[in-house]
C-alpha cells in the first residue's frame, strides 16, 4: 500500500509511522480499520467509534495508547454500520443535521446525571432534556444523540474505510449523521469529494496551530491542507466545527486570534471551540490559565467576528 497522499500529488507527513510502518499499513488491512473501543461518549453525547493508528505523532495526543499503538479488533464496513445501527435503537434525541456537532451538544445537557439520579435539576442545567431522555454510558450521563462519530486515531488519508461504511449505513438509514473527527491532513479536494458522495455530514476539524514551524514541531506535519480544507467543507455543504488546542508556549491567544479570523474570513456562523491542553504523552507543560482561555475566546468572538465561540476542558485549567 503506497501512500495516497504522495500518489494525488501532496506532501506526506513527517511522522506518520505506528512502530516502524506508515499508520496506513498498521491499521488498515484487507478493507478493514483497527478500531479500539465504540461507545456513546460524553460530552459529545454521540456513538463514538475510537480507531487505533494514526498518521500524525502529536506530541500532546491524549490517545496515544491507541492512536500510536495498534490495538484493537478489525471491523469491516459492515460492522461498522450493524454497530451504528444497534445503536439506532437507543437514540433518545433527533438532532437536525444542522446540529450533527460535538459544539451542540452542551446546549441540551452538561452530563450531570442528577435530573435522573436525584431528581433533581441544578441551577446551570440547560432544562431542554427530560429525565428519560439522559442516560448512562461509559463516560457518564447525557442524552443518545443520533449522530456517529469516527475519532481518535486518523487515517482520513486513505478514504476508501470511510467511503464504504458511510455509504453502507446510508443506505440502511437516513436518520443517523455520520461525523468526522480529523486532523484534516487527508482532506485535500480529491478525498473530499469521496467522502461527501458517500454521505459524509460532518466534520470535527482539529487545526492545531496556525504558524507552520509550530505546526511541524507538534505534529510532524504541515498545516496547509487541514486550513484549505475549511474552505473546501463548506464549499460540499459538509457541517462543519474547528477545534483548537490552547497549549501555553506553543498555541496561544495571537494564534488562536490568527485561526479565527481565518474561519470567520470564509463563515462566521462556524462553531469555534478553544480547548484547554492538559499535559500528556510528550508534551509537558501547564495548562492554560482560565484568564487566558477567556482571552482568546474573546478575541475570537470580538475581532475575528466568529458568533459562535466556546470554552471546552475547562476542568483542567488553571485558576487566574
Amino acid at each position: 500500500m503506497t501512500c495516497r497522499m504522495a500518489e494525488l500529488g501532496y506532501e506526506k507527513a513527517e511522522r506518520c509511522e505506528v512502530g516502524e510502518k506508515p499508520a496506513c499499513k498498521v491499521g488498515l488491512r484487507d478493507g478493514k480499520r483497527l478500531i479500539h473501543d465504540a461507545h456513546l461518549s460524553r460530552p459529545e453525547h454521540y456513538y463514538s467509534v475510537y480507531q487505533s493508528c494514526c498518521n500524525w505523532e502529536c506530541l500532546f495526543c491524549h490517545s496515544w495508547r491507541f492512536t500510536q499503538r495498534p490495538v484493537g479488533t478489525w471491523w469491516s464496513p459492515e460492522d461498522f454500520v450493524r454497530h451504528a445501527l444497534e445503536y439506532r435503537e437507543t437514540v433518545t434525541v433527533w438532532e437536525p443535521r444542522s446540529r450533527a456537532t460535538s459544539f451542540h451538544a452542551t446546549d441540551l445537557c452538561l452530563g450531570c446525571g442528577r435530573c435522573v439520579t436525584l431528581g433533581e435539576r441544578p441551577e446551570w442545567c440547560p432544562g431542554e432534556l427530560d429525565p428519560d431522555q439522559v442516560v448512562p454510558s461509559p463516560q457518564g450521563w447525557g442524552p443518545a444523540r443520533n449522530i456517529v462519530a469516527f475519532t481518535g486515531g486518523d487515517i482520513a488519508c486513505r478514504p476508501e474505510f470511510y467511503v464504504e461504511s458511510i455509504r453502507g449505513l446510508k443506505s440502511e438509514t437516513d436518520d443517523l449523521w455520520v461525523l468526522l473527527e480529523t486532523n484534516g491532513f487527508g482532506l485535500v479536494r480529491e478525498n473530499v469529494e469521496e467522502l461527501v458522495a458517500a454521505g459524509l455530514d460532518a466534520v470535527w476539524l482539529d487545526v492545531k496551530a496556525w504558524k507552520e514551524d509550530v505546526h511541524r514541531k507538534l505534529t510532524g506535519a504541515t498545516n496547509r491542507y487541514t486550513l484549505k480544507a475549511i474552505e473546501l467543507l463548506v464549499e460540499h455543504d459538509v457541517v462543519l466545527e474547528v477545534c483548537t488546542l490552547y497549549i501555553p508556549g506553543y498555541v496561544e491567544a495571537d494564534q488562536i486570534l490568527r485561526i479565527a479570523k481565518y474561519v470567520a474570513d470564509i463563515d462566521r456562523n462556524i462553531p469555534f471551540t478553544i480547548l484547554a491542553y492538559f499535559p500528556e504523552y510528550k508534551l509537558s507543560v501547564r495548562p492554560p490559565k482560565r484568564s487566558e482561555l477567556e482571552t482568546a475566546e474573546r478575541l475570537a468572538r470580538e475581532v475575528a467576528g466568529l458568533k459562535n465561540v466556546k470554552i471546552g476542558n475547562e476542568g483542567v485549567a488553571l485558576p487566574g
